[in-house]
């Protein structure tokens, strides 16, 4: 495959654009392409604040050039959409930042463009929202002047051992040629290789269940946890227990947040409605593993009652608001859902995360972080995220910002159950 001639767009450079772009900057001309333009400033001095890339890798990608100008498009002819498709308030599919980035390469598409979907999205989708989008723009005809592949990101962020290139794939086309072609594209850059789907579709469905079949997986963890904890059993040693049959899933319980496991399966339900089939299992799933966040706040309430601890105006420190450990992702965070309960009983909540950004976490959240932590002042402890910094602090340390009669939670057993006071 002759690329030397050929230049590729990689449009929205987050969490899964910016180490696509840089890969494929290492080896193809490739353009950077985000509507923020802070963010192409901040990548264009070297360094990228989600922390997916380093320095150094960015400085890799000799062949990689960044623009906010869409006039800049035009000199490509291969273009790979990254943007995400996040939820509405109702649970529902909001496709506006996908359908804004095709109307923007319906300006700019010409004859023989191939373009490329990587975001999430529900079977279908590509060819009944996004296409029809650029073709009516363009004037150009699907399949004829211009054609179009799925891919979809396999991104986990924060994995450091789990990169782009070291995962497996998946890769469609809406021609035979054509997903040759962009099999081989993908195939030039990812070490680990790739699969080759039969159809757009098929390539979206995949992606959507890797996700749904993750979320149902914690889900019925969550719900052992609610059954043990009544049980007066600790979920963690039940769970390792059974883990020693080769065939046991090992999954933890925990909030379920972030860009994709809390999110994608509502976009098979929505399709899964759409076509006239009401999906249970999957949304049984989804309301226990959204309704987490109240229950980690129940349980606090209750454990600091047993205490005679007073509720109203107790002064509990949240440790952590990323969506997991290790990672300054803040999008879809379930902490928030812990915060806002905790505040409903009238309790005076402070939280502390050193990985998070503070601009950001008050303008998605409304919620001011504070920088430093007030020994001897908690009545309530609550560890909701596992970054390394808490688990080299050690409990016993942590338990010096409470008052002398304090409870400790422990929602992602970070320490050992006699370290704490409760555990999810």
């Amino acid at each position: 495959m002759d690329l030397t001639n050929r230049k590729i767009a990689i449009i929205g450079l987050g969490y899964v654009g910016l180490p696509l772009a840089v890969e494929f900057g290492k080896h193809y001309q490739v353009l950077g392409f985000d509507i923020n333009q802070s963010r192409v400033d901040e990548l264009m001095s070297g360094h990228d604040a989600t922390l997916e890339v380093s320095d150094s890798e960015l400085a890799k990608a000799e062949c990689l050039t960044y623009s906010s100008n869409k006039e800049d498009l035009k000199s490509c002819d291969i273009y790979i959409v990254t943007v995400p498709t996040p939820i509405d308030d109702s649970n529902s599919p909001d496709l506006t930042p996908l359908q804004k980035a095709s109307e923007m390469l319906g300006h700019v598409v010409s004859k023989g463009d191939v373009i490329i979907y990587e975001s999430t999205v529900y079977p279908g989708a590509t060819e009944e929202v996004c296409l029809p989008i650029i073709e009516k723009i363009s004037g150009l005809k699907f399949n004829e002047d211009f054609f179009a592949g799925y891919s979809p990101e396999r991104i986990n962020p924060g994995d450091k051992v789990n990169t782009l290139t070291k995962i497996v794939k998946i890769t469609s086309g809406s021609t035979p040629e054509i997903a040759n072609f962009v099999d081989s594209l993908y195939r030039s850059i990812i070490t680990a290789g790739t699969h080759k789907a039969s159809s757009l579709k098929v390539a979206e469905a995949a992606k959507v269940i890797e996700n749904t079949q993750r979320d149902l997986n914690i889900a019925i963890i969550n719900e052992f946890a609610k059954i043990f904890n009544r049980l007066g059993i600790d979920t963690e040693e039940v769970l390792n227990a059974a883990g020693t049959k080769w065939n046991f899933l090992k999954f933890k319980p925990g909030l379920v947040g972030g860009h994709c496991i809390s999110v994608d399966p509502y976009y098979l339900t929505h399709k899964a409605l759409e076509v006239g089939y009401r999906p249970e299992v999957i949304l049984a799933g989804r309301r226990i593993n959204d309704g987490m966040g109240e229950y980690v706040a129940t349980q606090l309430v209750k454990k600091l009652s047993s205490q005679k601890i007073h509720i109203d105006e107790a002064k509990v420190l949240v440790l952590g608001f990323t969506f997991k450990g290790d990672c300054p992702d803040v999008r879809n965070t379930k902490i928030i859902n812990v915060v806002k309960e905790l505040r409903d009983f009238n309790m005076s909540v402070d939280v502390f995360d050193s990985w998070a950004n503070p601009s950001e976490v008050k303008d998605e959240y409304g919620l001011d972080l504070i920088s430093e932590i007030k020994p001897g002042y908690y009545d309530g402890i609550v560890i909701a995220v596992d970054h390394s910094e808490f688990k080299r602090l050690g409990a016993k340390a942590i338990r010096q910002y409470g008052k002398e009669k304090h409870v400790l939670y422990d929602v992602k057993h970070v320490f050992s159950p006699s370290d704490s006071d409760i555990r999810l």
